[in-house]
């Protein structure tokens, strides 16, 4: 039994050496080199932080990026993408939440990190990939190597904080271990496979991209993410690369079928496509399925919390355009189950009693780095069980078991939402737009059957103005899509914004 992800590289370095580990738009490491790499970098940053401490990589996904999360995993540490593309108060509350001594960059990201006021020590990655590892330094990453343990931290994965703070989710080395075993063995992912990353890496589907390919030995292509604009140059990249495996969030796909991307060509290599973030539209399914009708489509769900997936469905028969797919069944080694607000199980004999999903298994993560409070909200002993402890992850989802006894996902039970692919907690957008100058109070409101977040907003500032402002805070799937002034805010009887008033009132407008 494994119980470091590096093994998972090691292995297949000893295997295939010269074979291709990861490629870019720009460059590309084989097995070996990517090994080499992570030693190198690993060999500086064990005298830079110490074991179990963040390692903020600061730069674009690339192959450099991954050579930084593989020689922070040597150096036992874990390490945390940050895109530079985020807006600089977002990284510094980041940066403030992982107290990090150092950071790595590259030479394009140079000039960003500065505005980031950062007071630990910059390292550039050109430089750590130049670096030649003594004999007192690999003797040092043996000494951590023999002393870690599978539950030492692996990465760290922000999510959107309803306090206007995001939340680090903390991801142990046995939980990716554990659910990456099911994943590629679930699927039939071998060393024959090309997997094409359409995910950024601060984005938690990414993690299936990249210990996917290290534990197979398969191919990484890194899809840059220019082409998601432009289909015909994304189909040319696809087939050029010869991808076998697309394990693409929800939008992605649906960018495809929009933009018509298979009327200029079919990329003749794709057998299998996992898709997860949000709920796929038939629609778009069937132009997919119809396009590759002997490749397996697989509708998987979970949030960060849990390592990626707890259900997957594999799509074995065909769905009208107003039905919804299952989430299916659990992965091995993971429970997922229905509470009622009373904490009572509910079973699949109980059809269309809706309850929020619920999880326990290996694969449950450490919690929130630096946030014990969220932690001890979210990760709690199981109510089911009071014989020994067990920890579950309540998802703050909700579903429902059909009369045919397949568990659906029904929505969100508080008001974070899912939108383009992304997890956003509306409350953080609400905090970023009282923020504004001249704003006195916001609610921001998901319209579902529009796919879009409205921002109501009681004050002087006009939209453009407050536009302008969250550009500077927030990512720009989080900027609402409309903004509504109003008078006043309407509340309920018990003081609470009344949404319903607030969408009653933008209808009659």
């Amino acid at each position: 039994m494994i119980k470091n992800v590096l093994e998972y590289l090691e292995q297949s370095a000893a295997k295939s050496p010269d074979k291709t580990a990861v490629a870019d738009e720009h460059n590309a490491f084989t097995y070996q080199e990517l090994l080499d790499n992570a030693q190198r970098v690993g060999a500086v940053l064990q005298k830079e932080t110490h074991v179990r401490t963040a390692v903020p990589v600061y730069m674009e996904k690339s192959c450099n990026a991954l050579a930084a999360f593989m020689g922070a995993a040597k150096a036992g540490c874990f390490y945390c993408l940050l895109d530079p593309a985020q807006p600089v108060e977002r990284i510094q509350m980041i940066l403030a939440t992982l107290g990090a001594e150092i950071m790595i960059i590259d030479e394009k990201s140079a000039k960003k990190q500065e505005k980031l006021g950062f007071s630990g020590k910059v390292l550039k990655i050109e430089e750590l990939l130049e670096h030649t590892p003594d004999e007192k330094e690999m003797k040092q990453l043996d000494i951590i190597r023999e002393n870690a343990l599978d539950i030492d931290p692996l990465y760290s994965i922000f999510t959107s904080g309803s306090t206007g703070v995001p939340k680090g989710v903390i991801v142990n080395h046995r939980s990716v271990i554990d659910f990456i075993d099911c994943f590629t063995d679930t699927f039939h992912i071998t060393e024959n496979d090309v997997i094409g990353n359409q995910a950024p890496f601060d984005f938690d589907v990414s993690v299936k991209d990249i210990y996917s390919t290290l534990k197979t030995g398969a191919t990484m292509q890194i899809i840059p993410k220019k082409l998601f604009s432009f289909p015909m140059p994304l189909m040319d990249y696809l087939d050029d690369r010869k991808v076998t495996t697309l394990i693409w969030a929800v939008s992605a796909l649906c960018i495809v079928t929009t933009l018509k991307g298979f009327d200029y060509k079919r990329p003749g290599c794709i057998n299998k496509v996992i898709f997860s973030g949000e709920v796929m539209p038939v629609k778009h399914l069937n132009i997919w399925r119809e396009t590759y009708p002997e490749a397996m489509f697989v509708n998987v769900y979970g949030p960060t919390e849990i390592t990626c997936n707890c259900t997957y469905y594999i799509v074995d028969r065909e769905f009208a355009l107003d039905e919804t797919l299952p989430m299916g069944k659990a992965f091995p080694n993971e429970r997922v189950f229905l509470l009622d607000d009373n904490d009572n199980l509910i079973t699949p004999d109980m059809p269309d009693t809706t309850g929020e999903i619920c999880v326990s298994g290996t694969a449950v993560t450490l919690g929130y780095y630096n946030n014990r409070e969220k932690t001890d909200q979210a990760f709690v002993q199981n109510p089911l069980n009071d014989k020994y402890n067990e920890i579950i992850y309540r998802t703050g989802d909700l579903g429902y078991y059909s009369k045919a006894g397949e568990l659906y996902f029904s929505s969100r039970k508080d008001f974070q939402i899912k939108h383009m692919g992304h997890r956003i907690e509306l409350g953080e957008i609400d905090m970023a737009i009282n923020a504004v100058e001249g704003c006195v109070r916001a609610c921001c409101i998901f319209d579902k059957d529009n796919n879009k977040i409205i921002g109501f907003y009681e004050g002087t500032p006009d939209k453009k103005t407050i536009t302008h402002e969250l550009m500077k805070k927030l990512p720009k799937f989080m900027i609402p899509q409309e903004f509504v002034q109003v008078a006043s805010m309407p509340v309920t009887k018990n003081g609470k914004i009344d949404r319903n008033a607030l969408m009653e009132g933008r209808k009659n407008a």
